[in-house]
């Protein structure tokens, strides 16, 4: 059963696209406590010397995704899957700077668990994981979905089987299919 903030948002995702000025201000309360609890899953494990904080990572995805030429999002999946993606990508950035700066070392082994959290020591492995979904993405884009929503937002087998509105069953069954392609994907780098 939809909560009437799963089926306000959409509602108001419909308005935005319809023109109404309105509508993104009323969005931004209805969005901004799961963007933070999106966030704050990928940060409550990160050491002491990471930059970003939660609201950092919420304000930097919510410009990204306002900021860029389509604000035309399908339906709250649509959005939650934008946003995911752009945290992905500033996460993605932060570890390409640190990889930068650390010049050298080799990949290390990912782990996709509920809920890990990529460090400063392991930016290789977030850059080796964001190419992997990349290619992932080439060729099933379901599953590359499932695997941000999953990893990168942090969300449960049960948030995203309704924000991807299927069963949890698929969403179980197309996670570890993920997991799977991407650890081969990852071990033949």
């Amino acid at each position: 059963m939809d909560s009437p903030g799963y089926t306000q948002v959409t509602s108001l995702l419909n308005q935005l696209r319809g023109g109404s000025p309105q509508a993104l201000a009323d969005l931004v309360p209805l969005v901004y406590s799961e963007l933070r609890r999106i966030a704050s899953s990928f940060l409550h494990d990160e050491n002491r010397g990471h930059t970003l904080l939660t609201t950092d990572l919420v304000h930097e995805a919510y410009l990204k995704m306002v900021g860029s030429n389509q604000q035309s999002w399908d339906n709250r999946a649509h959005f939650f899957s934008v946003a995911a993606n752009s945290m992905r990508q500033i996460l993605v950035d932060e570890a390409r700077k640190r990889k930068a700066k650390k010049r050298g070392g080799g990949l290390q082994k990912v782990t996709l668990d509920e809920g890990a959290i990529l460090t400063d020591d392991t930016a290789d492995q977030l850059v080796a994981l964001d190419e992997a979904l990349k290619d992932l993405a080439t060729f099933d884009e379901h599953l590359s979905r499932i695997v941000e929503l999953r990893f990168f937002a942090g969300l449960t087998i049960e948030e995203t089987a309704k924000v991807l509105q299927t069963s949890e069953s698929t969403v179980k069954r197309d996670w570890n299919t993920a997991k799977a392609w991407l650890l081969r994907a990852m071990t033949q780098a």
